[in-house]
């Protein structure tokens, strides 16, 4: 029996569907057979993500109405029998998800794969709710370094509490340790705290990830910070104990107080012309 994984994020634009396939990536690297479900109905993209656009037949809709079989609905990612699809439909409405067949569904997947991850929409409405029935094993929220992103995601911890589900862990996407080193930006570790929620995942702000999605690539091709931090992650997941980088981590005062006094006191304020 699989481990099935939840990924979800209160607001939209945090990297959530991004990291979905680059985990589910980097899983299948590591010998694990893996199924990414697109559950972001009406808006999918993972078939974007992972290089299959054009190939997309079938979808979990066609599976739920009958059309065809879970089977004839699974895309072989790179062909190599370790990395699958299950395509979220692109013409239906979350309301045609039906929360048993969805969850009959993944337990049909679980007995295939070593992992199934589920990429939930943005938010906390039905299109969340809808697949909180499924067998989960884990769910990770993703969120980036702000307080409006922070208090998104503590609705999401909310409603999987009610539905007394494993406590979520979190991943902080797009850090920038520089600002943390100045105070600017919160520390993944100041976001976990604040959710009070464990902390599985630091991934650094890196213009790659956004190089990779302009040529049609996986992160986890690309040499860069951003596919070692999700590698991180793919290992804590299968039970490695990592330590956390802390990107970030601001230095003793004294050193911060000593780079202050070597800092120039005037700075030259240029006029910007509307």
């Amino acid at each position: 029996m699989g481990k099935c994984i939840l990924i979800a994020s209160g607001k939209g634009g945090v990297g959530k569907s991004s990291i979905s396939a680059a985990l589910g990536r980097s899983l299948a690297d590591s010998g694990h057979r893996v199924c990414i479900v697109d559950m972001d109905i009406g808006l999918r993209g993972q078939d974007a993500f992972l290089g299959l656009e054009d190939r997309i037949v079938f979808d979990s809709h066609d599976v739920q109405s009958g059309l065809c079989n879970l089977q004839s609905a699974l895309m072989d990612v790179n062909r190599s029998g370790k990395l699958f699809l299950l395509a979220a439909p692109q013409f239906s409405r979350v309301k045609e998800l039906e929360p048993n067949d969805f969850r009959d569904m993944v337990q049909e997947l679980l007995e295939q794969f070593d992992f199934v991850i589920i990429d939930c929409p943005a938010g906390i409405e039905r299109g969340l709710r809808g697949t909180l029935k499924a067998p989960i094993h884990e769910i990770l929220i993703v969120c980036t370094p702000d307080s409006l992103c922070i208090r998104d995601a503590e609705r999401v911890i909310s409603v999987v509490d009610k539905k007394s589900l494993p406590r979520p862990r979190l991943i902080v996407n797009r850090l920038i340790p520089g600002l943390i080193e100045k105070g600017e930006m919160y520390s993944a570790r100041i976001c976990a705290d604040t959710l009070d929620i464990q902390l599985v995942g630091e991934i650094p702000d890196d213009l790659n990830v956004y190089r990779a999605q302009l040529n049609h690539l996986s992160i986890m091709d690309i040499d860069c910070p951003a596919r070692d931090a999700i590698a991180r992650i793919s290992r804590r997941i299968c039970g490695e104990q990592l330590t956390l980088p802390g990107f970030g981590k601001r230095r003793p005062w004294y050193r911060r107080m000593w780079d202050f006094m070597l800092e120039s006191t005037v700075k030259e304020v240029k006029r910007i012309d509307r």
